[in-house]
C-alpha cells in the first residue's frame, strides 16, 4: 500500500473534528481507480455530515465531487486510461484527500475546455442545477421561479441557466452585495429577506399569482411560506436545509394552498444510471462551454485549512462555489 493525505473525521461536530492525516491508498479492486485528485468541492451536504445532521458511519472523509488525473486502473476498468482528467460527483464521502480509489462508474471524462477548479466547483452542484431544472422541474419559456440561496454556489448556476431557458428568475439573498450578484447572474428580481418580506414582494412581482416552482436549499427559515409563494399545482423542490430542516410535512397542507407539490430530490438517485450521469454531465459542461454558465470560484483553501473554509459556508458568508487544493 502507497500514503495519501486525506482529511479525516472520528467524531461528528464542529469544524475542528476534521484532521489532516497520512492514510493508506489501498490498490484499486475490480471497477476501480487510483485518482490524484487536484481540486475538491465544498458544499453544504459535507457540512451535514460533519456536523451529525446527516448520519454517517466513523471514522470518515468528507467530501463528494472532485477532478484530478486517473493514476492507476483496477481489473476490468473500461473507458479510461492513465494520465485522463476527469470528475465526479459520487455519494459516501472520500473526496478530502490528494489521492484516492473510487470507482470508475461515478467519473467522466473532462473536456480541455473545463479546468480542474471550475470541473471540482461544479460537478456536485452544476449536476443538481441541471437535473433540478431538466428533471425534477423541466422550466419552460415564460414561468416565473424562486431560487432561495440565489447568490449561493448551486443558486449562482441555477439563476443563469433558468434564466437562458427563458424563465423569470426571482432570487432571494441575505445582503445587498449579494442581491447585486444575483442580478448580474440571471435573476430578473433580487429579494433580501433580511429587510423584506419575500412572501409579500413574490406576491407583489407576480401580481399575486405566485410561481411555478420554489427551488429551496435553506429548508426552515423560509417554510411554510414558500408553499405561499406558489401558483395553484406548482411544485416546492426541497434540496438542502442549510437553516435546518423545516418541520414534518402535513399534507394536507398542500391541499389547502392549491393541491401543490413537493418532492426531496437527491442528484445521485438521478443520475444513478450511467446514461442519465453521462446525458446530465454532457448537458452541463455544453452550457458551460456556450458561456450560458459563469462558474464563480469566489473562494478557495488548502485542504488542511478545510475548518476555515467550513466555518465561512456555515455562516452564509461566501458567495458562488469554494474549491480546496490538496
Amino acid at each position: 500500500m502507497t500514503a495519501a493525505h486525506a482529511i479525516q473525521i472520528d467524531r461528528v461536530g464542529p469544524p475542528e473534528v476534521m484532521e489532516l492525516r497520512e492514510v493508506a491508498l489501498a490498490e484499486p479492486r475490480a471497477g476501480e481507480v487510483v485518482l490524484r485528485q487536484t481540486a475538491v468541492g465544498l458544499n453544504f451536504i459535507d457540512v451535514y455530515q460533519r456536523s451529525g445532521a446527516y448520519p454517517i458511519d466513523l471514522p470518515f472523509t468528507p467530501g463528494n465531487e472532485a477532478a484530478g488525473v486517473v493514476e492507476a486502473l483496477g481489473p476490468g476498468v473500461r473507458g479510461l486510461a492513465i494520465g485522463d482528467r476527469v470528475g465526479y460527483a459520487a455519494p459516501g464521502g472520500g473526496g478530502y484527500a490528494d489521492r484516492r480509489v473510487i470507482a470508475a462508474k461515478h467519473l467522466v471524462r473532462l473536456p480541455a475546455s473545463i479546468d480542474d477548479r471550475v470541473a471540482a466547483a461544479v460537478m456536485l452542484k452544476g449536476l443538481t442545477a441541471q437535473i433540478l431544472l431538466h428533471r425534477v422541474f423541466k422550466v419552460q419559456p415564460g414561468q416565473t421561479i424562486l431560487v432561495h440561496a440565489a447568490a449561493g454556489a448551486v443558486g449562482l448556476i441555477l439563476c443563469q441557466w433558468a434564466a437562458a431557458l427563458g424563465a423569470t428568475v426571482i432570487g432571494t439573498v441575505g445582503s445587498a452585495e449579494k442581491a447585486n450578484l444575483a442580478l448580474a447572474n440571471g435573476c430578473s428580481h433580487a429579494i433580501n429577506y433580511r429587510t423584506e418580506d419575500f412572501l409579500a414582494r413574490v406576491k407583489e412581482i407576480t401580481g399575486g399569482a405566485g410561481v411555478e416552482v420554489v427551488y429551496d436549499s435553506v429548508g426552515k427559515d423560509v417554510f411554510p411560506a414558500s408553499l405561499d409563494c406558489l401558483k395553484p399545482f406548482g411544485l416546492w423542490a426541497l434540496f438542502g436545509q442549510s437553516s435546518g430542516p423545516p418541520p414534518p410535512l402535513d399534507m394536507q397542507i398542500l391541499n389547502r394552498k392549491g393541491c401543490l407539490f413537493a418532492t426531496r430530490p437527491t442528484v445521485f438517485t438521478y443520475v444513478a444510471r450511467r446514461r442519465d450521469l453521462e446525458a446530465a454531465a454532457a448537458s452541463l459542461f455544453e452550457a458551460i462551454a456556450k458561456g450560458i454558465l459563469r462558474v464563480a470560484i469566489n473562494q478557495d483553501f488548502r485542504l488542511a485549512n478545510v475548518a476555515e473554509a467550513h466555518r465561512l459556508l456555515e455562516s452564509r458568508s461566501t458567495t458562488g462555489a469554494t474549491v480546496l487544493i490538496p
